[in-house]
């Protein structure tokens, strides 16, 4: 049977996160894609200039239309902005018993723009942290939610995750990005167990939607069938690859994204047939294309 994933987030016009980001991560990864969308943003790799939420009940539409047809395995929750949508989105996935919930608490974006009304936050914290499998806080909302400053530590990571499971969460996977120190840190907690996953800190500024390409990719290993642990991992090595691959990409003037394709761009490569960058740059300046100087990886 087909692997389906359903995406509950916001629409980014740039591409580089929310749902466009969500459903590259779910092509890449060999997992079939759907979405409800929650909100429209005007934004490109330099920022957010305009936002506008889609109608709640819209929202509840999309969502119901998708579980009416499609064995959905799993479903990823990203901005829902205000409190309104997230308690339409709650009550959906109460109605269509919902499995494999992760829910990224998408509060800022990476360019600094508000993506969560502040008086959201405590609807979010009673409505959906306690029906998702697992949340996935980077530092700031790590912090945010467990009513603290920002971790600097792993001893700290793990206290606001369990600070999290007290109000409610399962399971707490709290991602370092947002750190410093040679390795990116996160942690995934439970009452029972801490699971450390540790990747080389990459330098780059394209980064772009790494926290929606982290919680789509282990939404959709989790629709695939692997276990919370093993989803994790392997969610962790995609988006690490992907951020490594990054600056293959020429696309903006400020935080580019993330090469969600980066394993189908290496497989073109090692193609016999395959003809190098050069040359293909070449041979379309011969034909005078006028895209010839300027290509994308």
């Amino acid at each position: 049977m087909t692997a389906i994933a359903l995406t509950i987030a916001g629409s980014d016009s740039g591409g580089g996160a929310g749902i466009q980001a969500d459903l590259k991560t779910f092509a890449a990864l060999g997992v079939y894609g759907a979405s409800a969308v929650t909100a429209i943003t005007a934004q490109n790799t330099q920022g957010v200039s305009a936002l506008h939420d889609v109608p709640p009940g819209i929202v509840a539409a999309q969502i119901d239309a998708v579980f009416a047809d499609f064995a959905v395995g799993a479903v990823k929750i990203g901005m829902l902005s205000r409190r309104t949508t997230i308690e339409v989105v709650a009550d959906a996935l109460a109605r269509h018993a919902a499995r494999n919930v992760v829910l990224d608490p998408v509060m800022v974006a990476s360019t600094g723009a508000r993506l969560l009304a502040e008086d959201a936050v405590e609807a979010l914290i009673a409505l959906l942290v306690p029906r998702a499998l697992v949340v996935t806080p980077n530092l700031p909302e790590a912090a945010r939610l467990a009513g603290a400053a920002p971790a600097c530590s792993e001893p700290e990571m793990e206290a606001q995750a369990r600070t999290i499971l007290a109000r409610g969460a399962r399971n707490v996977l709290i991602k370092g990005g947002h750190g410093t120190g040679a390795e990116s840190v996160d942690l995934l907690v439970a009452r029972d167990r801490v699971l450390r996953l540790a990747a080389p800190r990459i330098a780059t500024t394209h980064t772009h939607g790494s926290g929606c390409t982290f919680s789509s990719a282990l939404a959709a290993r989790l629709a695939q069938g692997r276990d919370l642990a093993a989803a994790a991992r392997e969610a962790k090595d995609y988006v690490t690859a992907a951020i490594a691959a990054a600056d293959r990409l020429q696309v903006g003037h400020g935080r580019g994204p993330l090469h969600h394709f980066h394993a189908h761009d290496r497989a073109d490569r090692r193609r016999p047939d395959a003809a190098q960058p050069d040359q293909a740059a070449g041979a379309e300046a011969a034909r005078g294309h006028p895209d010839a100087t300027r290509r994308n990886a």
